[in-house]
């Protein structure tokens, strides 16, 4: 049954790809976070070929391009492999997980490395594979612990507290859990990537709900990431499908997006820059009309170019804008939900 929808309102696009190693443009983008001072945190994963080029990078609402940092990758201080999924706790403090490296990294609001926690294994204070992050009004970090198929509770130090979690498809179980996020009243919501569901839990770690399963145009298919606004309305990056949906407080299906994405300040920069790009562009038919057997969501969305491809993650700034990170696009859609 479809129920009332948030009310949900495109506001604008940022970014554009950036094939060298730094500067304005991200990198196969797979998620941003929002410091106090409004800033935008983005974090690049980047692809095989430009692994030396992971880092974060810093602008703002109105695409000043502010900085940014990495320490490229590897295993040392402030370096990673395969970064996942970033949070800020109440000290500006930004914690980054890496599921290669098997462990969460903080710096400073300025990019300068702090410290680094986490020892891969399967006892119950280890992790594997580290992916989605959320962190609490006490600074209390939860992480989705991929491999181990559970979710683990640190201190903001790393000092283990305790988790919760088993392999399975029952209530309270996990395959491979991915994203994940918190609402107002302290409820942890898990993007379950491999059960293709949402799963809410008690701060404590009790089962409360599951939602998003059983596939069709309300369903979900391999998601990736799950923000929760202030009227308690969930928002799901649902990868397999190339969209974001939208559930009620309650679980119940609200509203599909399919992107809107128009072009950026920069790549606005880069066309008057380079006529030829713009004359080919204006030749060029983003919007097409695809047959039937290519009627698919990777097909349609890699085709159509206002559409998510490669939605991966979702975050709320302090405003309630909806920020949709697009690996595959090199770029975020912006949205008020207020």
């Amino acid at each position: 049954m479809v129920v009332a929808s948030a009310p949900v309102e495109y506001l604008k696009t940022i970014g554009i790809v950036n094939n060298g190693f730094n500067g304005r443009g991200f990198a196969n983008p797979y998620d941003t976070a929002h410091d106090r001072a409004g800033r935008i945190y983005v974090l690049n994963r980047c692809d095989v070929a430009r692994r030396t080029a992971i880092r974060v990078g810093i602008c703002n609402l109105d695409e000043d391009y502010l900085g940014e940092f990495g320490y490229g990758a590897g295993g040392g201080d402030g370096q990673m492999v395969l970064p996942v999924a970033m949070a800020f706790d109440s000290r500006d403090r930004l914690y980054v997980t890496d599921e290669y490296n098997h462990r969460v990294s903080v710096f400073d609001s300025d990019g300068k490395f702090l410290e680094k926690w986490g020892v891969r294994g399967s006892g119950p204070d280890r992790i594997n594979g580290p992916a989605g992050i959320a962190i609490d009004d006490a600074d209390n970090v939860y992480v989705a612990d991929q491999h181990n198929h559970r979710i683990q509770k640190f201190t903001a130090d790393g000092e283990w507290i305790g988790g919760w979690g088993a392999p399975g498809s029952g209530e309270g179980e996990f395959n491979m859990p991915w994203g994940v996020a918190m609402d107002g009243a302290g409820s942890i919501y898990v993007a379950d990537w491999r059960n293709d569901r949402v799963q809410k839990f008690s701060p404590d770690g009790s089962f409360l709900a599951s939602f998003g399963s059983g596939g069709g145009p309300e369903g979900l298919i391999r998601p990736s990431s799950v923000a929760v606004d202030d009227r308690g309305s969930v928002y799901v990056a649902d990868w397999g499908n190339e969209r974001v949906q939208i559930f009620t407080p309650d679980g119940s299906f609200s509203k599909t997006l399919r992107g809107q994405a128009t072009l950026s300040k920069w790549a606005k920069d880069f066309l008057a820059a380079n006529p030829d790009e713009q004359a080919t562009r204006d030749i060029s038919d983003l919007r097409p009309k695809l047959p039937p057997h290519l009627n698919t969501p990777d097909h349609l969305s890699s085709q159509i170019e206002p559409y998510f491809w490669g939605p991966v993650s979702v975050r709320f700034d302090h405003s309630q804008r909806l920020f949709v990170t697009e690996t595959n696009r090199h770029r975020l859609q912006i949205y008020s939900t207020t």
